[in-house]
């Protein structure tokens, strides 16, 4: 911690501060405040209600009203300050129409007052309530949509893993003819756009018969030309003599790729595997249009039941979403130390 702390304050000026340090320190808090503004303001939000998710301006901290039991009453009023005669005084509301509004004394409830509602000011604090999670995991099926979330992850990871080190592997260290052309073309259809793809994959999966399963889920999105790509350009800085050695003492090619090649381009396959789980994990599309078995769902689909024609509960939106983002960020903290090397040595020969 103390390193971290003195890296974060060296300055290039040793008894104030240099101008590039103040132009360093402003740039560097924008782009904090850029990549995990949205973040934190997701996070609050979602403890928030509907009601001050609504409220203009916007506020970062979840408010919430403060009501009181007052007798004759079956449920506590909410309470609001108003100036009376030059004293604020805090009274909770009866009832409201209009732009009228009917208070009472919680002290005195035979005191009852009549007061244009834009003479009154809420009183309010912050409290992180957990309402929304369980509202949100009470109202839909969360253990389902997640288990089905799980499997879609893990299982199209791994065979992303494997089918794309495959491909990379025979792509970096086999020589044959067309392997550039066949490269090339791999590489062409990342411009192609997922959406005119959509339906000769769904015509495939219905001649298949995996239309409402989890397998059409998965097995259209195991090849990606993106983790081909990064796992070839890292295997080309693997040397040759270690696969040219290995066949000499008698090793299949089987035997080269799995005690060899996939321990050497460990750094890049954590790479490809944080992609794949961020990639898996949020897809919305393709789930949504294989599946509609509800018992099917994944998180994602699952989300949209929030969302009506006349009505978007965006609490309990915002609270799941915050759930959803759990899983991926320990991934990401469980391989980041991987990131780095993994793409910084990509391409490095």
């Amino acid at each position: 911690m103390k390193a971290i702390l003195r890296f974060l304050t060296q300055t290039r000026g040793r008894k104030r501060l240099h101008f590039t340090d103040i132009v360093t320190y402003l740039y560097l808090g924008l782009g904090v405040i850029i990549m995990f503004g949205p973040v934190t303001w997701l996070i609050f939000s979602s403890f928030k209600s509907l009601g001050e998710i609504d409220t203009f301006p916007p506020r970062l901290f979840p408010y919430q009203q403060e009501t009181v039991p007052v007798p004759g009453y079956a449920s506590p009023l909410p309470l609001f300050n108003v100036t009376l005669n030059g004293k604020t005084v805090e009274l909770a509301e009866v009832k409201r129409i209009g732009i009228i509004s009917t208070l009472v004394d919680p002290r005195h409830p035979s005191h009852i007052y009549t007061v244009n509602i834009k003479d009154l000011t809420k009183v309010e604090h912050i409290i992180f309530s957990l309402d929304n999670y369980q509202q949100g995991i009470s109202s839909f099926n969360f253990g389902i949509y997640l288990k089905n979330s799980i499997i879609v992850t893990v299982v199209a990871t791994i065979l992303t893993l494997i089918v794309n080190s495959m491909a990379a592997f025979a792509l970096s260290k086999y020589q044959f003819k067309g392997r550039t052309a066949i490269f090339l073309i791999m590489i062409a259809t990342l411009m192609v756009p997922t959406s005119v793809i959509l339906i000769p994959e769904f015509l495939i999966i219905t001649t298949l018969h995996w239309n409402n399963t989890l397998t059409g889920v998965i097995v259209p999105t195991i090849a990606t030309p993106t983790g081909m790509f990064l796992l070839r350009q890292y295997m080309l800085t693997l040397p040759d003599e270690l696969i040219d050695a290995a066949r000499v003492d008698g090793a299949t090619e089987w035997r080269i790729f799995t005690q060899i090649i996939i321990p050497l381009s460990a750094p890049a396959l954590a790479v490809l595997a944080i992609f794949s789980v961020m990639w898996r994990w949020n897809d919305f599309l393709w789930p949504l249009i294989v599946l509609t078995h509800n018992n099917l769902f994944t998180l994602q689909v699952g989300l949209a039941s929030f969302q009506g024609e006349l009505n978007v509960q965006w609490n309990l939106i915002l609270a799941m979403t915050v759930l959803t983002l759990i899983p991926v960020s320990l991934v990401f903290a469980f391989l980041q130390r991987s990131i780095t090397t993994g793409i910084a040595t990509t391409g490095m020969k």
